[in-house]
Parts: structure tokens; sequence; C-alpha cells
């Protein structure tokens, strides 16, 4: 093994059952680097990373950490290796301080006592170093994410970790977090601390990175120095061919007539802090209103009452010049509403049923398509195919079941069923969330075809770049109300940001 390197992985195999999800892949880490993988989805990229802190077995291959050779690690070993891992989900327990958190397993005691004045000095050395703000007196569960996300960095570096996994860090960040998450890791490399940054934000991985290791299909195809090769280089190499998704939104709408209004609406919440509060704002025909904010401040909850899935405590909703508040889902598509779930498996799919069935799940009670009750096959057989066909579903096979696709692929059988018909009001919740970069290249492009043709479009998004650049106008959620609404002129990632954050608008 070359001396210089920390990390060694060569000849990385890994299947589960039938799935080959990591191919003779290869993997090394220099101290003191930022060495990003990138991939689409499923392309193996947090296998192979899960594989060297000891969450997976691999089949075949070895492992060098600090010149000495593993055919496998367990999570224990890693930990003993100095190897610490922040997951996409955060791992903390709720019922506790933040203190407790970053100590549960690793207490140092005085007598039989766990010596919290020695526990919180060694934290403070974290804190004070690498600009990692947390409270450590507050209960888990009342800290913001970017506070969890530091939690759970602190906890790694507590059990002296050199080599950090960070596992799409900044899904769930405002830009100003992501920032600062930044700064973090780069004081911690001049520490001398080695850090494997897990993205598919191609802006950030060329910010942060040293070098890049690009997946596809569970293989490495290639490991470059960040200064040479371009985002859309680096697109097309985990792709295979070019992508263009920073697709500009062309606002045709007069805003003169007024598709759906919300009018001064209060809904329950999942918790406090989600609680829709008196907010109001319209929708104009023809234009893309953007919905902003970190998860969990009410776009769900929002979503879900437009869509007659949450009940309306108070207020109105009304929707093509009809007040929809109380009426059933049905009535609401009847009247020219199309809605795509954030969640595609539990709400958006049938998971037993077939490509065919799932397209056919809001029209099949047609005249087209039903007569007497007995389903008109033909018809269906064709309008399936047509679908497949229009939105590149694969494989393009109508009786495959939704559970056999892949995640993109199930996210298309959604978006092909709701552009279908002639909506004048689509709902858009998470479009593109946990699909891979040629599916989000097609998935908005058919968002702005639904716009060209009329449809009216709110599009809720936990992906500024996705909002900035399909929106006409962005609405801000910060705990249930709206903190602003921008023109897509004067919007950009620090002013949205800050709205985020609870900033009011100025």
């Amino acid at each position: 093994m070359n001396e210089n390197k920390l990390v060694l992985m060569q000849g990385i195999y890994k299947s589960f059952e039938n799935v080959h999800a990591v191919i003779d892949a290869n993997f090394d880490l220099n101290q003191g680097e930022i060495h990003s993988v990138v991939g689409e989805n499923g392309a193996g990229k947090s296998t192979l990373m899960k594989i060297l802190y000891g969450i997976h077995k691999p089949d075949m291959g070895t492992i060098f950490v600090k010149n000495k050779m593993y055919h496998s690690l367990t999570p224990a070993d890693a930990i003993k290796l100095n190897i610490g891992m922040v997951h996409q989900e955060f791992m903390l327990a709720k019922g506790v301080t933040v203190l407790e958190n970053i100590i549960l397993g690793n207490e140092p005691h005085k007598g039989q006592k766990i010596n919290y004045s020695e526990a919180q000095r060694k934290i403070s050395y974290y804190i004070d170093n690498y600009g990692l703000d947390i409270p450590l007196d507050k209960m888990t569960k009342d800290i913001s994410i970017g506070e969890a996300q530091r939690t759970e960095i602190i906890k790694a570096l507590y059990r002296g970790a050199q080599i950090l996994i960070l596992d799409e860090p900044t899904s769930v960040l405002t830009p100003q977090e992501s920032e600062q998450l930044f700064k973090i890791l780069e004081a911690m490399c001049k520490d001398g601390k080695s850090i494997v940054f897990i993205s598919h934000k191609l802006n950030e991985v060329m910010q942060i990175s040293n070098r890049i290791t690009a997946m596809r299909q569970g293989k490495t195809l290639a490991t470059v120095k960040t200064q040479d090769i371009s985002i859309p280089e680096l697109a097309k190499l985990m792709v295979g061919r070019e992508v263009f998704l920073n697709i500009a939104s062309s606002d045709h709408s007069s805003r003169s007539e007024v598709v759906l209004s919300v009018e001064n609406i209060f809904v329950p919440g999942e918790k406090e802090l989600s609680k829709i509060r008196n907010v109001s704002f319209a929708v104009y025909k023809g234009e893309i209103l953007g919905v902003a904010g970190v998860d969990g401040n009410g776009q769900s909850e929002l979503a879900e009452a437009i869509a007659g899935l949450r009940p309306v405590e108070k207020g109105k909703i009304v929707l093509n010049g009809v007040s929809i508040e109380k009426l059933p889902t049905l009535s609401r598509r009847k009247l020219g509403f199309a809605y795509i779930p954030e969640d595609r498996n539990s709400q958006g799919l049938n998971a037993g049923m077939t490509i065919k069935e799932n397209l056919i799940g809001n029209v099949f009670y047609k005249p087209d398509f039903a007569k007497l009750g007995v389903l008109r096959e033909n018809n269906i057989k064709l309008l399936a195919q047509k679908l497949v066909d229009r939105f590149d579903i694969r494989p393009p096979i109508i009786k495959a079941n939704v559970s056999s696709l892949s995640g993109g692929n199930a996210q298309k059988v959604v978006i092909a069923r709701e552009m279908n018909e002639d909506a004048s009001l689509l709902l858009a919740c998470q479009p593109t969330r946990g699909v891979d970069i040629g599916a989000i290249e097609s998935i908005r492009k058919s968002i702005l075809d639904a716009k060209r043709n009329g449809c009216s479009v709110l599009l809720i998004s936990s992906d500024l770049e996705e909002i900035l650049s399909l929106s006409d106008r962005i609405l801000v959620m910060y705990e249930g109300k709206i903190t602003g609404i921008l023109d897509i002129s004067e919007a950009n990632e620090e002013n949205l940001g800050l709205l985020m954050m609870g900033a009011p608008h100025v």
C-alpha cells in the first residue's frame, strides 16, 4: 500500500440477493483531504462507504487502513481505527440532552458517577476549534436540523474519529448552514483530519472537494482532482450522457387569473412547529409557484390540506372558483387537480400492482376505460404504453410490477399518471427526491411542459436549486407560516436561506 494513503479499498464487491450493489470498486483517501463520492441513486456510493465503516461486509476485496490489510470490518473495528460516519438519517436519542447523546456509551466516570464536567471539557475543544456551536444542555428533540448534524459530527469526533464519512450532509440544510458546515470541514482538514463527502449536489462537491470519485451502476469510473473536471463533465461521467439540469423557466403568466386561492387557513401539524397558522397565497394561471423551506416547517401539512388528506381547521381553499376545503380528493380531481405526493411508496403507488394498473389509477372509472363495471383492457393497454413511451419508463413493460422499478422509474410512473390529464393545477411535492440525476432532468422538463400547456404548478421542494431553476415566484415557509414571497428576479440562495431560518422579508 502507498504510505501516503490513509485508506485504500481495492476490488470491492457487494451483492444483496440478486442486486449487485458494488462491482470491483476502488477508493483511496489521503490525510487532510476532502474526497467526494458522487453517483446516481443506486450507484453504490453509500454501500461502498458503509463497507469501510463496517456496516456491510464485502463479498470480495481488500481494505487497507493505515497500512494494515482487512478483508472486512465491523463498526467497532472502524471506531478503533478512528473512522466515524454521520448518516443521512440522524441517529440521536430524542429524550435526552445533546451532551448525553454525544457521550452515550462513552461516558467518563469519576468513581461511580458520570463526570459531566470532564465530558464538557473534551467537547469544548471541538466546539472552540472547529466552530461546532451546539447547545449541550438542550433536549435533542428541541434542536434545529443544523444543530443535530453538528451534534452527530461531535459525537464521531468524541469517539476519536480522524476519518469522517458524511452521507448527503447538506440535504436538509439551509444555504447558510451548508456554508457553515464547509468551514467546519475545512478547519478539520487543516487539523489533519480526512473527510469522505457523499453527495448528489455537484456544485457543492466542486466547491468543497480536493478529489472526486464518480460511480455508476456499482462501479468506480474515475477519480479526478476537482480542478481537472467541470460540473457538466462530472454529470456526464455519472450518467453516461450529457445532462441539462438548470432548465430555466420563463414566466408566461399574466397573473390576472387565480387558479388556486388559499385564504387564512389553519391546519393541524405532525408536530408543534409544522402547524399551518393563518397562511394565505394565490397561484396564478400558467405559473410555477415554488414553496421552499427546511423540511418539517409545514410544507407537508400544506400539501395534504390542499389535496384533501388533512383537515382544514379554519379558512378557505378555492380551486377554479369552488371552495374545496371540505371536498373529498376525487371531487378535487374532477375540478382539475393533479397531485404528485412527496412519498411515492406510501401515497403515490400501489406496490402490489403493475405499471399499467398504476398508470390508470385516476381514470379507470371513466367511460373510455370501463363499461358497466368491466375494464376495457385494449384502451387501458394503449394508454399505458403511450405513457411508458412518452415518459421513458424503463423497462417499458406495462405488465411489470412497480416494486421492481428503480426509484427514478417508479417516480416517472407517478409523474406520467398525474400529467396525463389536462389538469389546471398540479401540486408537485418533492418530485425529484431520491431519484437519479437523469430522471431529475426528465421530471423537471415534464413540469415545465405542464406549465407551457397552461397548467399552474405549486412546486414544493427542499432542493433550492430546483426551486430557483423552475419557479416564477417563490414562497418560503418557517414554522408553519410564510416568511416571504419573492419574484424569481429577486430571489437567490442567500435571501431564501435567511427566510428559511425565520428572518422576515425586507
